[in-house]
């Protein structure tokens, strides 16, 4: 169990997340009502994406207060518990992705001499910025036309038509194209998540004294370039790509990586 603690905690929240849409829809409940984009909490609470918002902005669309206070809401929660914490733990899409670089794991299909010919990771940053400039020109939140997030919702809340075929795209992506290839480089989503939690307060730890080299949190982490100090210092993992899944730690047989604190200043 220890192993897979975290793997289960996300796999609950985000199975409980679209339960609680689905709820909505069908039983007319008031927990968690609206999409990833707009919803509200308890039927008061504003929640709104940050990045959707800003596309929404971008078109010339004034945007009511309660939009604006949920987009609030959301980026300073994030900013607080690590920006792309939201990738791994509430975004739909992470199970499909995930199950596709397992199998990916399995096949031996992990070779980044060969994925870093089709893209960068940097690219997901261009996407975000031509979604902003293409809202503003054609005078509609571009990405969330396109968004495989909404697809996936929508899909799971009212049954899967065309956009099955989205899914299917980006699971056979992710296995045969690129690793990680959708969320860990073209999803603007991800992008503007990592933004705003790259200085976020909750971090993954690293205790170089107790670490054995082992290499297993690397192969398992999404996003392992953040993992850089692994057997060399004790430090926080500061990039602001990670995205908090706790995989690493789950795989860590030496105890030399758990959650806590980020320290802003070395000892």
């Amino acid at each position: 169990m220890k192993h897979i603690k975290y793997l289960l905690l996300r796999r609950t929240t985000q199975i409980s997340l679209m339960c609680l849409y689905f709820a909505a829809n069908a039983y007319g409940w008031h927990i968690l009502e609206g999409t990833f984009g707009t919803s509200y909490l308890f039927g008061t609470v504003p929640l709104a994406d940050p990045y959707t918002t800003v596309q929404v902005l971008a078109t010339g669309f004034v945007l009511g207060t309660d939009v604006l206070l949920g987009a609030a809401i959301i980026t300073v929660f994030y900013f607080v518990i690590g920006g792309r914490a939201f990738c791994a733990w509430v975004c739909p899409i992470n199970m499909v992705t995930d199950l596709s670089n397992w199998i990916r794991r399995k096949l031996n299909l992990d070779k980044e001499e060969v994925n870093y010919r089709f893209i960068k990771r940097s690219a997901r940053y261009w996407i975000m910025v031509v979604g902003l400039l293409v809202s503003a020109f054609v005078g509609v939140a571009a990405f969330e036309v396109v968004s495989p997030i909404t697809i996936m919702q929508r899909g799971l809340v009212f049954g899967f038509g065309m956009g099955a075929a989205v899914i299917l795209t980006i699971f056979l992506f992710d296995l045969f194209g690129v690793k990680n290839g959708w969320c860990g480089h073209l999803c603007p989503l991800g992008a503007a998540y990592s933004i705003i939690g790259s200085k976020s307060l909750v971090r993954v730890k690293h205790d170089h004294v107790a670490c054995t080299d082992c290499m297993d949190c690397k192969v398992v982490c999404p996003e392992n370039q953040v993992l850089h100090m692994i057997n060399k210092e004790s430090i926080s993992v500061t990039d602001g790509e990670c995205t908090n899944c706790g995989r690493c730690v789950d795989v860590c047989n030496d105890d030399a990586l758990e959650f806590g604190i980020r320290q802003f200043v070395k000892n």
